[in-house]
């Protein structure tokens, strides 16, 4: 016979759980006020789907494929508590549970970040950029992280509207992760609404190792306020460095 793949099984059990469950053999009436409920006997079908459910488990979880596995043990500890195959289920289904979260945590933050390679003003081009937390679409600010054959790197903030608050080389309070650093800047000499960071070299040095960043701006005609980017899915490989063109 040949082995089912985890992909089938998840199939078998998820079709078997909406399956209807066979009543019991015998009826019994409704106990008298104050009376202990009757247990109801095992049903054949449940036993099967248990046991089909707790195969499942132990496969992906021997596989290490912790977001398939979590459901899985968590609906046999909810459907069948008590019973040999939750007890068993439970000394693993947290260490799998926090896997699971972790993978897809991971997941959402590389989905985060935007990666662009190309020809920009006669030059190759690379950037990475990631777009701040804000929930609104128009209070967006996009974080990006520039290469250009040409003009050599670049690291900037750019909004709408106006732009930014800056006078000459402006300082900005940001945070790595909780770590406080001051960061230089200053506004472009094409009057797009952008702000750059002076040492891009050593802001990117740090965005590396850097799960949250926050960095406080006042943007033109609104009141201050702190941008906040999850950049710990920040991908370096997909941001190479380019060799200079003479």
């Amino acid at each position: 016979m040949r082995r089912q793949t985890p992909a089938l099984l998840v199939a078998a059990v998820l079709v078997a759980s909406c399956s209807p469950s066979e009543p019991p053999a015998d009826s019994s009436p409704n106990p008298a006020p104050g009376a202990a409920p009757a247990t109801s006997p095992s049903s054949p079908v449940a036993d099967a789907q248990q046991a089909k459910s707790l195969e499942l488990y132990r496969t992906l979880h021997k596989e290490q494929q912790w977001e398939l596995a979590a459901p899985i043990g968590k609906e046999i500890v909810d459907k069948w508590p008590g019973s040999a195959a939750a007890k068993e289920v439970q000394e693993t289904l947290a260490d799998a549970t926090a896997k699971a979260t972790e993978i897809a945590t991971r997941r959402r933050l590389v989905a985060m970040w935007s990666y662009q390679a190309g020809k920009e003003s006669g030059g190759d081009q690379v950037t990475a950029s990631i777009y701040s937390s804000d929930l609104a679409a128009d209070k967006r600010v996009r974080l990006i992280l520039r290469r250009h054959s040409a003009w050599g790197q670049s690291v900037y903030l750019f909004g709408g509207g106006k732009g930014f608050e800056c006078k000459g080389t402006c300082s900005l309070a940001a945070r790595f992760d909780d770590k406080p650093q001051k960061i230089a800047a200053y506004l472009p000499d094409t009057g797009e609404p952008a702000l750059f960071i002076k040492d891009d070299k050593a802001f990117i040095a740090k965005l590396a190792g850097t799960q949250k960043l926050s960095i406080d701006v006042t943007e033109k005609g609104k009141e201050p306020r702190t941008l906040v980017f999850e950049v710990g899915g920040y991908d370096a490989a997909k941001f190479p460095q380019l060799a200079k063109r003479k």
